[in-house]
């Protein structure tokens, strides 16, 4: 199954891609560029805009004129990109990081319209089991701490019910997806197993996405390869592209059946055999998504 070249973005690296029905549109953020990315359906049109501090993770805002929730490096702000090519943005919560150099990195709204998301320590390399995840319920309202000791804590996605969640930790050492039994009216995971040893599969699990058949899709980071699980935890499909650090799906098209796949594009390192790295990719998964939920503030 082939995937096809969208945008040869060169993002070093690119995450959190979000479709948005409304304007039939994929929106995208490259992490240390400080970069919102949007590209159009209709015309194939591609434009972005910087902020002022690294973007890691966005999700609609129910509210079309609030524009986004983004997880950034010092807190959670709504977001709108404006007519100067920047981004306009107003705190929603701080995060007291656990030690400095620190940020988001994957976040999406549960189906109840509640936002999480999971931090990092930056220098991954130290291996340091600093991150956590935080759930964000609405405007005004305290940021609630959920899980902490992680290292790269990914792959955050709700089954279509909502009432399983799934969490990943990418580092080498880890590799592990998680699934929860999910309270949808307190926004409470519980029951946590593992899902995927993913050192039993080819690539470290990065961001992912749920199908209309409640499997989940989840990047395999070094190995060029997105594996689609079915509920009980069984790989039973492939895609490919063609860079080695595909970061993160989601699913989009007019009938939401484009597997959109964020990629990264690592400096210091010849990328004579993958001069993609950094690109969008578009493919067919043979199946249907689901319309990702807008945060309800």
């Amino acid at each position: 199954m082939q995937s096809e070249l969208l945008i040869d973005a060169r993002n070093a690296t690119g995450e959190s891609p979000v479709w948005h029905p409304e304007e039939q549109a994929l929106y995208w953020v490259d992490i240390p560029a400080r970069q919102l990315h949007r590209w159009q359906l209709a015309d194939g049109a591609h434009r972005l805009w910087e902020g002022d501090e690294m973007l890691a993770c966005i999700a609609r805002c129910a509210s079309p004129e609030q524009g986004w929730i983004a997880g950034m490096q010092s807190g959670l702000f709504h977001i709108r990109a404006n007519a100067q090519g920047g981004l306009d943005k107003r705190l929603i919560s701080t995060v007291e990081h656990a030690r400095p150099g620190m940020r988001f990195n994957d976040g999406r709204c549960d189906r109840q319209g509640r936002f999480w998301a999971g931090t990092m320590l930056m220098d991954i390399q130290a291996a340091a089991a600093v991150g956590a995840l935080y759930r964000q319920d609405a405007d005004g309202q305290p940021l609630h701490l959920q899980q902490h000791g992680m290292i790269v804590p990914n792959g955050l996605a709700f089954s279509p019910d909502g009432t399983r969640m799934y969490l990943s930790d990418s580092h080498p050492d880890i590799q592990t997806i998680w699934v929860f039994d999910y309270d949808v009216d307190s926004g409470t995971p519980y029951n946590q197993r593992v899902f995927v040893d993913m050192h039993q599969h080819p690539g470290r699990p990065d961001g992912a996405a749920i199908d209309q058949d409640g499997c989940y899709w989840i990047c395999g980071n070094d190995a060029g390869q997105i594996h689609r699980f079915t509920p009980d935890g069984r790989l039973d499909r492939t895609l490919h592209v063609p860079v080695k650090k595909p970061a993160m799906c989601a699913f989009g098209g007019a009938n939401l059946d484009t597997l959109f796949v964020t990629s990264i594009r690592p400096a210091g390192v010849d990328l004579a055999d993958q001069p993609l790295a950094g690109g969008v990719f578009a493919l067919n998964p043979g199946t249907k998504g689901l319309e990702e939920p807008a945060w309800r503030p």
